[in-house]
């Protein structure tokens, strides 16, 4: 147990606070710990772990770096989370049995007697004093006057549907499952409901993974927050953004706008109680968002940098299975508007391929020969052909390449018009463009 606790205060509190409050915490236990001045300088975080659990025999010292960090303004995240993971702990350990003890036994029922016959199914209650005793007689009477009588009546307690195949039968809270009880076969219709409900939880289940643990990022990119709206929760706002860490990138998708100031180019930041779905990770109301300290850099390579800019070639789309993720930049080929959706044809020197809008994404302003930078379009076969669809958090921003006849001969050729399309009637029905001139790398 005292283990659990150590892992707590080392991995998950020592370990991912800054140079400069790990100086701080060392210099407020040093009356606790017995800490010279040589000891504060020299001592690392595996040492001032080590001398925690020696003096903090409890808990290790979760409880004593918890009181010191929550005076820290930008650790606030960082205490909620420690505490999440002592509790976490307390509750695994409390639930164990110690090793070579047993549970006690219910006491036996001294005061029935001996004529009341014992229960004989599990779903038979066991009744204490004279009241007890007069219910369970009044039971019998009736189920002997039952006997010589046929069965006309529904049974007295409700009946519960079975559970869909590869259901858990466990309760929530630690409470036992309900008794079984016999009933006639389910309808068609209310199988066939119960099964599509059953693989919605189970898709749902599969969907995401909670990643507790801080893993420290740069920010890479990030789009300006934009509106987006879905059945289950009506509008909100979101916006795009790519991190790396020293091996690898991830494209984000952040559903609080608040946090758009860290997300800010070559900020390194520490995020952790996110979700991680098909390889994107998100990040929510509830996640840990905060800067690192001076002293936690990082080095991205140049090759993840790279990696993360580049758009995927058609070619290469075409083989990947239906339901993958698609970011990138492309070239408008064409473009035919329909009733309800626009077909953006776009090209590359490896093949031509369909991205579908509709919603906001229908009928946006662009024309032939302009790029369109997509995020979180979905592969999908439609008419036994792959196109990219757009789904509840796609974003497309049109980035003009082609020169004004007025523009100077002495331009730099690498200026981009990036133009964040908003959909009409947006604002009160009139149209409004936000223009934005970058270099394209």
């Amino acid at each position: 147990m005292m283990n659990e606790y150590k892992k707590i205060v080392l991995l998950k509190g020592l370990e991912v606070i800054n140079d400069y409050h790990f100086t701080t915490i060392k210099s407020l236990l040093a009356h606790d710990l017995k800490l010279t001045r040589k000891m504060q300088d020299e001592y690392d975080r595996i040492k001032i772990a080590d001398l925690m659990e020696e003096n903090f025999r409890s808990d290790a010292g979760v409880e004593k770096l918890i009181e010191l960090l929550k005076d820290i303004p930008a650790l606030k995240g960082l205490v909620k989370k420690l505490r999440a993971e002592k509790l976490k702990v307390s509750k695994k350990f409390k639930s164990t049995p110690a090793k070579g003890t047993t549970l006690p036994k219910k006491k036996k029922q001294e005061e029935v007697g001996p004529d009341t016959p014992a229960p004989t199914t599990s779903k038979a209650l066991i009744f204490e004093g004279a009241e007890g005793t007069q219910v369970a007689q009044k039971r019998k009477n009736i189920a002997t006057e039952k006997t010589g009588t046929k069965k006309k009546k529904v049974p007295e307690e409700p009946i519960q549907p079975p559970c869909p195949a590869g259901a858990s039968t466990s309760s929530p809270m630690g409470h036992a499952p309900p008794a079984q009880i016999s009933s006639p076969a389910p309808s068609s219709t209310y199988s066939a409901v119960n099964k599509n409900t059953q693989a919605q939880h189970q898709v749902a289940a599969r969907r995401s993974i909670l990643q507790k643990d801080p893993m420290i990022v740069m920010v890479l990119k990030a789009t300006e927050p934009f509106e987006y709206e879905s059945p289950e929760e009506g509008k909100n706002t979101m916006f795009h953004a790519t991190v790396a860490t020293e091996s690898q990138f991830f494209r984000v998708k952040v559903f609080n706008a608040s946090l758009k100031e860290k997300f800010t180019k070559d900020k390194v930041i520490i995020i952790s109680d996110y979700f991680k779905c098909k390889g994107i990770l998100e990040i929510n109301k509830a996640s840990f968002v905060y800067e690192a300290g001076l002293g936690q850099k990082i080095m991205i390579p140049r090759s993840i940098i790279k990696r993360a800019s580049e758009t995927p070639k058609i070619d290469h789309l075409s083989k990947q299975v239906s339901g993958t993720i698609v970011y990138g930049l492309f070239s408008l080929q064409k473009k035919k508007v329909n009733k309800k959706n626009t077909i953006y044809e776009i090209q590359d020197d490896t093949g031509i391929m369909d991205v579908v809008g509709n919603g906001k994404w229908h009928n946006i302003k662009c024309e032939e020969g302009d790029k369109l930078r997509l995020f979180c379009f979905q592969l999908r076969t439609v008419d036994h052909k792959l196109k990219l669809m757009c789904g509840t958090h796609s974003l497309i921003k049109v980035v003009k390449t082609r020169k004004s006849k007025k523009e100077p001969i002495n331009l730099n050729l690498n200026l981009e018009v990036d133009i964040k399309n908003i959909p009409p009637n947006q604002l009160g029905g009139i149209k409004s463009d936000f223009v934005k001139i970058e270099t394209f790398m």
